[in-house]
This record gives structure tokens, C-alpha cells and sequence, in this order.
């Protein structure tokens, strides 16, 4: 009885104290007799939480070192505890033989508090107690008590004496390797399928069904309005406060000459103000189009007629830096160009003071703003690689989704610094490199060019950059011109959009001690699939799926080593705009239905879950009846002369159908010295021709631009 008050005033009390909102309780209800509960483990206060808030008497597992700390001592009048020595293999035998009397009991399967924010190395020793008693898994999400004195989090994020706490209680699962594993292996994958249910439920919990700009609002509340989030070559911190209210002040102007869910050209630099500016548009319904400055006139064009601009935003100062004036000529044929400058000059005090206003008190009226989140958040358009640019029409939902399944497996933090100088009309630069630490409170430096090789490095070790995002080729060139220390406080260092090299690998490691995390994915799915973390990493391999990517693989014919990759999730595309059918939003469709996108990408997937890249499904050429990948040619000639660049094409041959053509911009390419490298590769997969170029066309994103190599080579063997 004495119990049970106590339970009941605690109850009480922390609800009073930090609004505790439980979720779900009909999932603890269904999980059945036998269940082992895992939880994150987020603060000091998790299992007085449990304890608590759960309808029923549990056990909780603690660990001896935990059983003999002062503050679990109150803890004993409320739950019992099985404590368990990790290093004693009878311990988890005990834990085992508990739950096979069906009773329920909670593990923190972290073993210890988190001192990142996120999920902590997951002990195999809890999957193998789910598996082998044979309890369902009921995951149990605790959020908000990170932001408490009683977390491990002081100086990582800004704490709070009473925040609101939620107990998200999900489903129940189970944990059953496959039946021909045994001992040492079934443990391993008992121990990573623990870790997926954990990684899914940090998604499942999460808000993503929001828009970007009430993501932000939310990230201020959390961080502060003070909080520091952005930097440029300005040098002009903007704080959250500073954010939004300049934000208020584009956007009211805008929406004096657009209409709601008109999508908006952008034609900006990296800049602080283009975030404003993105924002602005994305707050009152508008939808920023971001116009690839680096694509030609012709393509810029056929972009402002596939997503039928009335307007584009830009800069004077930028236009003349870039020396854009004929492409905004020509684009002024098509849409209305409103400079940046202009509406500076017709921003009044008055205009000033209403914005500000509207920052202050956004919070009492910015959820009647019709703005949904499954609404466009914004268009980018594709390379053009197939003739004509489509749009990729990008929902508030798509991008915030995609921004959760990464934070679910990297453990970012508002004390990074992230350098981003890839361009925000790439999707890996505006998910990665600018929403992603931007609504998690991350300090971001955006620079205006990823091709200055000498001078990224050297604001890398300015700013105390802790985060940077590349692509192999931009990667490379900073390794070659950047001095050993000059990336000495970076920590994480993620590559996409094209594949990793195996010697810029190296050059990382071995130059400045860094392990490059390499990443997949399409603009199309906003844009990030498949990443490899610290604790899942394979060298070779694009990582595991993000949680709540589905994938299905279809066989290709000739093509014996990998599938073609069909997804589906949440973070898919809305639908393509086509020029060919201007206003019209073609959702997603594969052979698998709607809603799927066939990514176009050979893939293989081993036993551990590792997503391997074999090529695209295009870059694969047919000779003398058999399928060769073209990546194999190109990965061969990147090994033989590492510090050029190399594409290969396939062009008809009248004897064998096709033949592989390598452009290099190396003097030295040769036939022959792709001979004297190959090993054990055939020759049937070395290319039949070599071209000397002085350049070899590149994307602005880093990429090959192929149908650029391809005029090349055809031009070339013409001459």
C-alpha cells in the first residue's frame, strides 16, 4: 500500500514538474506476459521514469557498478532490481531464466547514459537474452529528460531545470536470427538486430511530420534564440533570433508579389541570406526553386519553364562575382528577376519592427498558417544527364524525415561546427550540409565554392570545423593541397554523391588520421539512404539503410554481381516536374507500385547488411554478349594515376557493339599502363581507347558530368 501511494504522489509530482506525456500505453498493454523492456538511456532520471509511469510492477537490470550508486538508492523502495555482472556470462543466463517465467523486465541496453545525445554502442549480451528467452522486445522511447541537469549532456546542449518529458512506448518485436546461427554469430546478429529496433525507434518517435520552418521554431525553443547557427564568408554571426526575424522580413515582401504554393526561383550562392531567403518563402506557403548556376544558360531556362517561375530571386553582387548577367538576361525573357539589393532599400524601420514582432511571438500564431507539411518544400533540379533538367519536388515531411533517419545514427550535437561548401541547389548540400545542423542547432559555416581547394582547408582550421561533407573529387583536391593539421578539430567527414575513391581513403587516413564516412543516395530521396557510422563501417561499402527505407532488389539480365535498387519511405520525392507536362506532378512509381522509386543503381548487400555500389544500371556496356560495369575501368585508372581524373563511355563498336573510351586529363594515360595495373581483372573490361584531355568535364556537385564526357569522345574519334 505504502507502495502504491508513493507511486501514485510521484506520478503526480513529475507531471506537474516536466508535463510527462506517456504514448502508446495500449503497446504495453499487447506485448504479452513475457517481455523485455529497452529503453535509451537519456538521463539520471530514466528509471525513476519507468518506474513510475509503467502500469505494472517490472524488474529493472542494473549492472553492480550501477546497484552501488547513491542516487539508485531511493530507487529501491519503488522496483525491484536484477543486477547482473556484464563480464559474468551467468548473469545474463539469470536475466534469461527470469523472463522464461514470464514476467517483464527493463534493460538499458547502452549500459550507460549517454554522453552524446544519441544512442550509445548497443551490447550484444541484450539481444541475445531477447533471443534465447524468447521474450517479445517492447522498445521504449524516453525524450526531453536529455535537456535536464540529471543527463550527462552539460556544455553539449543548453539544459533546463523542467522540460516537457514523453514516454513513447512502441509496438512490440522480437529478436530471432535466422535458425542455422550459432553461438558466437547468432549472438552478433541477435546484438545488431537489438540495435536496429533501438535505430527505428529513435525514428518511429520522432517529429517529421512538421515543416522546416516550425522545425526551426522548435530548434530555437530548444537551443535558445541566442544560439548561434550560421556564418559566411560575411562574417556576421546570425543567431536563431537574428534567423527568423529576417526571415519575416523576406518573406513579407515576397508574399506581396507571390501567391501561396508558387514555386519561386532562387538563384543564390551559399550564403546566410539564401537560408533567409529559403525560409521566408518555405514560412508563408511559398516553394524556393533552386536554380543550378553552374548547369548553362540552356538549362537554367529549361528549369524556370518545368517549374513555370514568375519569378527569380538573386543578388547583383552575385550575378557580377559570377558573371551571370547573360543567364539572367535570358532568364528575365522568361520570369520577372527581383534583386536582393532592391529589397533591401524598401525594407522600412516599420518593416523591421513588425518582423520582429513577428519572431517574438511566432508561437501564438504561426500554427494557424495553412502551411502543411506535406507540401512542397522546395524543387531541385536534376543534372540534365537524360536531355532535359526535371524538377524533384521535395516535401517539408521528405526533407525533415530524411534529417531524423541520419540523427538516428549519428550522434551530431549543437557544439559542432559544420563547414558546408557544397552548393544548396544540391540536395547532399541543402539536407546534409544546412538543414541537418541547422534544426539541430549545430553551428554551420557556409562557403561559396567547393573548388577552392587551397581555401577550404584553411577555414576548416580557422573556424574549428568538427563536420564536412564532400565529394570524392572535392575531398581529393583538399587533400592534396591542405596541410596535416589543418583538419585537427574535424571529426566526421562524410562523403557522397559519387563514389569514394580508394587513395583519397587513404590520403585521409594516413595524412590526417580521418576515417571517411561514405554515404548514398539520389535527390530524389531527399537525398540520403545508406551511410556507414563509427559503429557500423565497411570500407568499399555505402553503409546500412537509414531506418524506414524499404528495399527490394530486381534482377538484371546479364548482369551476374548485383540488383537494381527500388526503395520506398518517407523521405521520398513528392514527384518529378517535366518539362514535357509543365504544372503537372508526376508522383513516384516503380515496378513495385506507387510510391517507390527505382533508383537506377546496381547494388549488392552482404550478409551484414552492407550496401555495396556495383554502377548504374547506364553505365554498364554490352561487349561481345557480355554485361561490363564501366565504374570498373574508371576505378582501375583512378588507382593507376590517383591525382587526375578519369571517365569512361561506351561507344559503338562495329565488331562487338560497344567499346569502353577512357577521357583522362592525365598526360601520362595510357592503354598499356591500364595493362600494367589490371591484375586480375580481364581485359575485356579495360577500356579500348584513351583520350588526353586538359580538363574532364565536372558537375557542380562533383560529378562526372557524362553526357559532357560523352560529346567529348565522340568528337574526339570523329577527328
Amino acid at each position: 500500500m505504502k507502495r502504491k501511494i508513493l507511486k501514485a504522489f510521484l506520478q503526480w509530482l513529475l507531471t506537474f514538474l516536466y508535463k510527462v506525456e506517456v504514448k502508446g500505453m495500449e503497446n504495453f498493454h499487447n506485448a504479452g506476459d513475457r517481455v523485455l523492456i529497452i529503453a535509451n538511456h537519456s538521463s539520471l532520471l530514466d528509471p525513476l521514469l519507468l518506474g513510475v509511469f509503467l502500469p505494472e510492477e517490472v524488474t529493472f537490470a542494473v549492472n553492480t557498478h550501477i546497484a552501488q550508486k547513491v542516487w539508485i538508492k531511493p530507487f529501491l523502495h519503488l522496483a525491484k532490481l536484477f543486477v547482473m555482472d556484464p563480464t559474468n556470462p551467468l548473469s545474463s543466463k539469470a536475466l534469461i531464466r527470469h523472463l522464461e517465467q514470464n514476467k517483464k523486465a527493463v534493460i538499458f541496453p547502452e549500459g550507460r547514459i549517454t554522453v552524446t545525445g544519441a544512442l550509445m554502442k548497443i551490447y550484444d549480451g541484450t539481444g541475445m537474452v531477447a533471443d534465447r528467452s524468447k521474450a517479445g522486445v517492447l522498445p521504449i522511447r524516453i525524450e526531453g529528460a536529455q535537456y535536464t541537469p540529471f543527463s550527462h549532456l552539460r556544455g553539449r546542449v543548453r539544459l533546463r531545470w523542467f522540460p516537457k518529458i514523453t514516454i513513447n512506448i512502441l509496438p512490440a518485436t522480437v529478436v530471432s536470427p535466422p535458425a542455422h546461427l550459432q553461438s558466437r554469430e547468432r549472438r552478433k546478429i541477435a546484438g545488431q538486430m537489438l540495435a536496429d529496433v533501438m535505430t527505428e525507434m529513435m525514428f518511429a518517435t520522432s517529429d517529421y511530420h512538421r515543416t522546416l520552418f516550425s522545425a526551426v521554431l522548435d530548434a530555437r525553443k530548444i537551443h535558445g534564440g541566442r544560439h548561434i547557427v550560421l556564418e559566411d564568408m560575411a562574417r556576421q554571426p546570425i543567431s536563431f533570433n537574428n534567423l527568423i526575424t529576417a526571415s519575416f522580413c523576406l518573406g513579407n515582401k515576397l508574399t506581396q508579389m507571390t501567391t501561396r504554393g508558387e514555386n519561386v526561383g532562387v538563384l543564390m550562392p551559399n550564403s546566410s541570406r539564401t537560408v533567409m531567403l529559403m525560409l521566408g518563402l518555405q514560412a508563408f506557403g511559398r516553394v524556393p526553386a533552386m536554380l543550378n548556376y553552374s548547369a548553362g544558360i540552356r538549362n537554367m531556362l529549361l528549369a524556370c519553364q518545368t517549374a513555370q517561375l514568375k519569378r527569380v530571386v538573386t543578388s547583383r553582387r552575385f550575378v557580377d562575382g559570377a558573371n551571370l548577367q547573360a543567364a539572367v538576361d535570358q532568364i528575365s525573357n522568361e520570369a520577372d528577376v527581383v534583386y536582393l539589393e532592391d529589397f533591401a532599400q524598401g525594407i522600412t524601420p516599420a518593416d523591421k519592427a513588425k518582423a520582429a514582432a513577428q519572431s517574438l511571438t511566432t508561437r501564438l500564431w504561426y500554427k494557424y498558417v495553412s502551411v502543411k507539411s506535406t507540401d512542397p518544400a522546395v524543387v531541385l533540379f536534376t543534372s540534365g544527364s537524360e536531355g532535359t533538367p526535371k524538377g524533384v519536388a521535395l516535401s517539408h515531411e521528405n526533407l525533415l524525415a530524411n534529417r531524423e533517419q541520419i540523427a538516428a545514427k549519428i550522434d551530431f550535437t549543437s557544439q559542432d561546427i559544420i563547414l558546408n561548401a557544397l552548393p544548396m541547389f544540391h540536395a547532399f548540400g541543402l539536407t546534409a550540409g544546412t538543414l541537418l545542423p541547422l534544426i539541430s542547432g549545430m553551428r554551420t559555416f557556409l562557403y561559396v565554392s567547393p573548388l577552392h581547394y587551397r581555401v577550404v582547408p584553411e577555414v576548416a582550421y580557422e573556424i574549428n570545423a568538427t563536420v564536412l561533407f564532400g565529394t570524392n573529387t572535392f575531398l581529393a583536391g583538399y587533400a592534396r593541397q591542405a596541410h596535416p593539421y589543418d583538419f585537427y578539430s574535424v571529426r566526421y567527414v562524410f562523403a557522397g554523391a559519387e563514389k569514394l575513391q580508394e587513395d583519397t581513403r587513404r590520403t585521409w587516413a594516413s595524412k590526417f588520421g580521418i576515417r571517411i564516412l561514405e554515404g548514398y543516395g539520389a535527390t530524389e530521396t531527399s537525398p540520403i539512404l545508406t551511410i556507414n557510422t563509427p559503429m557500423y563501417y565497411r570500407e568499399g561499402a555505402v553503409g546500412h539503410f537509414l531506418p524506414h527505407i524499404d528495399h527490394r532488389l530486381e534482377r538484371v539480365p546479364d548482369i551476374e554481381s548485383g540488383s537494381r535498387l527500388h526503395v520506398s519511405g518517407p523521405n521520398i520525392m513528392l514527384g518529378y516536374l517535366l518539362h514535357k507536362e509543365p504544372g503537372r506532378l508526376v508522383p513516384p512509381s516503380s515496378k513495385y507500385g506507387e510510391g517507390w522509386y527505382d533508383t537506377g543503381d546496381i547494388v549488392s548487400i552482404d550478409d551484414d547488411r552492407f550496401v555495396t555500389i556495383c554502377g548504374r544500371a547506364k553505365r554498364f556496356a554490352k561487349i561481345g554478349g557480355e554485361m561490363v560495369s564501366l565504374a570498373i575501368a574508371e576505378e582501375l585508372a583512378s588507382r593507376k594515376w590517383p591525382d587526375s581524373q578519369h571517365a569512361v563511355v561506351a561507344l559503338p563498336d562495329p565488331k562487338k557493339g560497344e567499346q569502353l573510351v577512357l577521357i583522362s586529363d592525365c598526360p601520362d594515360a595510357s592503354r598499356t599502363g591500364l595493362l600494367e595495373r589490371a591484375n586480375n581483372i580481364d581485359e575485356i573490361n579495360l577500356p579500348k581507347k584513351v583520350i588526353i584531355t586538359d580538363t574532364v568535364p565536372l558537375l557542380a556537385s562533383g560529378k562526372i558530368d557524362y553526357p559532357a564526357v560523352q560529346s567529348l569522345a565522340e568528337q574526339a574519334l570523329k577527328g
